[in-house]
């Protein structure tokens, strides 16, 4: 069973270049891209570093441990978000996926995600 859980905070997305000083910084993720590192965190964290920062979102962690190589979760779970004018930045780690969803709509998204999984469910 898929259960959407909501995380604590607004996070953002920043880049920095190689040799910032990150002193006291808990990325949720991070990603090494040509250009810089790409740094998800939340928002507080980048304001008390002076960071630039874009996208204020939320994050909604999807409690189940899919494959790697699953094949059209995250595509149908954008596709429902969509059709209720949400965009979503998703992010597969190892266990689990996660959703960022602007700030502001994740009450609506996470009743989207109910809905959707029980109507799966219920096949």
């Amino acid at each position: 069973m898929c259960t959407p859980r909501l995380a604590e905070g607004v996070f953002v997305f920043t880049t920095v270049k190689e040799n910032a000083d990150l002193k006291g910084v808990r990325p949720q993720m991070r990603f090494q891209e040509e250009e810089g590192e790409t740094l998800i965190l939340l928002r507080d964290d980048v304001e008390s570093h002076g960071l630039p920062y874009e996208y204020p979102c939320r994050m909604i962690t999807l409690d189940v441990h899919s494959s790697l190589e699953a094949v059209g979760l995250i595509a149908w779970i954008a596709t429902e978000l969509s059709r209720h004018d949400i965009g979503v930045n998703p992010v597969s780690g190892f266990y689990h996926d996660h959703l960022f969803v602007p700030e502001g709509r994740e009450a609506d998204a996470m009743r989207i995600l109910g809905q959707v999984i029980a109507g799966v469910s219920k096949v």
